[in-house]
């Protein structure tokens, strides 16, 4: 399987590629995938105090918002009522009245990657991270829809989204986000959610696996932040378990073969810990959105809880163990 991989907010191909290399060289020695990596159009600067986070410049954003707090959502987040649904969450950060904003850098934006997977016909898969994972879902819900409206075959027969958020999709003049609770699922291929328990947006990850076909979606806490997991025993277990989900979308097809060629794998709806023990999804509260594994007890542990402060760099994903920062060049 190929993949082409999207990177989050002021991210980059370059800086993509050494976020996901663990991941992508353990994967890549079994044997399992190929990497393609690509980049938004826009070029921007980190905002105020966050000038060296994000690794060598130049940096990039799929999407163009040239004003605003880019971080005004995370500092909102510890005002968030506790135990409300992830979709109601979201809807908390709905402006109260309409803003204007130009759709047209979004639709580029989404043709940018459609482009980008045209040219390279073995991408089958895709991996976004923070922003790159909501574009990655707005391209498979997109290709859902062309499927159902139009008949258009699918390129992308499975996505891994590490820390996302759901899908964006065209209504009227605009895109609106396919939350669950209000236009039920997505996204119907195989997916992946990457998330950790310890991420102050973890309730984007959680609604993103709620857009999409529960028979084929499955969820891994590595217990971090806001992050690409890089640790040697996240990255094992991740492989061990995408091993077994890769071999059965890329196994033969037979006889019960949906009509596109595709055929869907059953990932069932378990949740995958860190500790690689499976959790039933029912068992992930809302409150608080932690569940209980040998990762999230050590991030704990660091004081990496969702109950800390939410400014700090640590809950956004800056170095510990097992994590390496992409340091300016």
């Amino acid at each position: 399987m190929r993949f082409l991989c999207l990177p989050g907010a002021y991210g980059s191909a370059k800086n993509f590629g050494v976020q996901l290399g663990p991941f992508a060289k353990h994967m890549g020695d079994r044997g399992l995938a190929t990497f393609a990596f690509t980049q938004g159009a826009h070029e921007v600067e980190p905002p105020l105090g966050w000038e060296n986070y994000f690794g060598s410049r130049p940096l990039y954003r799929f999407i163009d918002t040239v004003e605003g707090d880019a971080f005004e959502v995370v500092r909102r987040v510890r005002h968030i009522p506790r135990g409300l649904s992830p979709e109601a969450t979201l809807r908390l950060f709905k402006p109260d009245k309409p803003i204007e904003f130009n759709w047209q850098t979004f639709r580029d934006a989404l043709d940018g990657v459609f482009k980008t997977i045209d040219d390279d016909p073995e991408i089958d898969g895709l991996i976004g991270y923070s922003e790159g994972a909501m574009m990655a879902a707005s391209i498979c819900a997109e290709e859902n829809r062309r499927w159902e409206e139009s008949g258009i075959p699918r390129r992308i027969k499975f996505a891994i989204f590490f820390a996302g958020s759901p899908p964006l999709v065209a209504e009227g003049d605009g895109f609106v986000a396919k939350l669950a609770d209000e236009h039920g699922t997505a996204i119907d291929i195989p997916t992946f959610h990457v998330f950790g328990s310890n991420d102050p947006l973890v309730y984007s990850s959680v609604a993103l696996y709620n857009a999409c076909n529960q028979e084929h979606a499955q969820l891994y806490d590595h217990g971090l932040g806001h992050l690409v997991p890089r640790d040697a025993d996240n990255v094992e277990q991740l492989g061990d378990t995408l091993s077994v989900v890769i071999n059965k979308i890329n196994k033969p097809q037979d006889a019960d073969a949906n009509a596109d060629g595709d055929e869907e794998a059953d990932l069932g709806s378990d949740k995958v810990s860190g500790s690689g023990t499976q959790t039933p999804v029912s068992e992930f509260a809302a409150d608080g959105y932690t569940i209980s594994s040998s990762a999230s007890s050590s991030a704990s542990s660091a004081g990496l809880t969702a109950e800390s402060d939410l400014d700090l760099r640590s809950s956004l994903g800056a170095e510990s163990d097992g994590i390496v920062k992409i340091q300016l060049t």
